[in-house]
């Protein structure tokens, strides 16, 4: 049978055994004589035992307060650096955060928040999970990240744990998202200035995975426009793409802030896609249940900040 033990009345007990004393025990907690030895009354009493030889001067422990002190201390000493580390992850001054984003993401949005969180809180382990936005949204969900840096909307029918992916996290939107139709400069798609889902039909495409969300509502807008893609390759990575497409393998839809530096360079040509979503963001997204850890909240700070001196 397991026996309660409360942690005022074993500090009292400790301390009494330590000051050889009740009333310098009282002095060094800052309570009153009467505290201490009814603390220590309660104690004898919650586990059937006497702990101190009464009469004598210093008091002496018997038997059970001997076998008693060897484990209080130390639990009590346990107790003392759990509230220590305790307090050190509240103040942000240790602890870790678990961050997931896609490559994209991570490649393009994310350092510039990194370096000012980890400048503003060196202590703070960071780790970052690299997964498609829908893989991270669940990961959230099921708290084995603290938060994902994703592409929003998240797609629909998108669960966790056999529940939508809406009751179990909350989203929030920073900045466009905004996808381009990329492909190499000759190629016959460069002259145009903004590009139809039609005008895709029959050329040969360099796209996203279905693991992705941009692949999710491709997919959607080509059976709205009535077209079947001629998808030659599939891959997970936007930069690998992005190296096709330069070697001319054909053409890709990846988000703009991804071929900035390409567009500026004039290794490939980006063209806006005429109906392409406009409520696409990049965005947060947060466990729903319970509260986000203090970490996980600051970094959300951070980069929303960070995201709009940028805009």
């Amino acid at each position: 049978m397991q026996i309660p033990i409360d942690s005022d009345r074993l500090a009292a007990f400790v301390a009494v055994a330590r000051e050889q004393g009740f009333s310098r025990a009282a002095k060094a907690l800052g309570k009153t004589q009467s505290a201490v030895s009814q603390a220590v009354l309660h104690l004898e009493a919650e586990l059937g035992q006497p702990l101190f030889v009464r009469g004598g001067r210093p008091p002496a422990l018997t038997d059970a307060g001997h076998a008693l002190l060897e484990h209080a201390e130390r639990i009590l000493d346990d107790m003392a650096k759990a509230r220590e580390r305790l307090s050190s992850i509240a103040e942000l001054r240790s602890g870790e955060l678990l961050i997931g984003a896609t490559d994209t993401l991570a490649c393009h949005v994310l350092p510039p928040a990194l370096a000012a969180f980890r400048e503003r809180y060196p202590a703070v382990e960071l780790r970052l999970d690299n997964r498609p936005s829908p893989a991270t949204a669940v990961l959230v969900a099921e708290r084995r990240l603290d938060l994902g840096v994703v592409a929003l909307p998240l797609p629909p029918g998108l669960e966790a744990r056999g529940r939508p992916i809406d009751e179990r996290v909350r989203t929030r939107a920073l900045a466009p998202y905004e996808d381009v139709l990329i492909c190499p400069r000759g190629h016959p798609l460069a002259a145009r200035g903004r590009v139809r889902f039609e005008h895709l039909e029959g050329v040969p495409l360099l796209l996203l995975d279905r693991s992705t969300g941009t692949r999710a509502w491709l997919d959607a807008a080509f059976d709205r426009a009535g077209v079947r893609p001629t998808v030659h390759m599939e891959m997970s990575s936007v930069e690998v793409l992005k190296r096709l497409v330069e070697l001319g393998f054909g053409a890709s839809v990846v988000p703009r802030l991804a071929v900035v530096r390409e567009v500026r360079e004039g290794t490939v040509v980006a063209m806006p896609l005429v109906s392409s979503r406009k409520d696409r963001r990049v965005g947060l997204v947060l466990p729903l249940a319970g509260p986000a850890s203090r970490a996980a909240a600051a970094f959300a700070e951070v980069l929303t900040a960070v995201m709009a001196r940028g805009s």
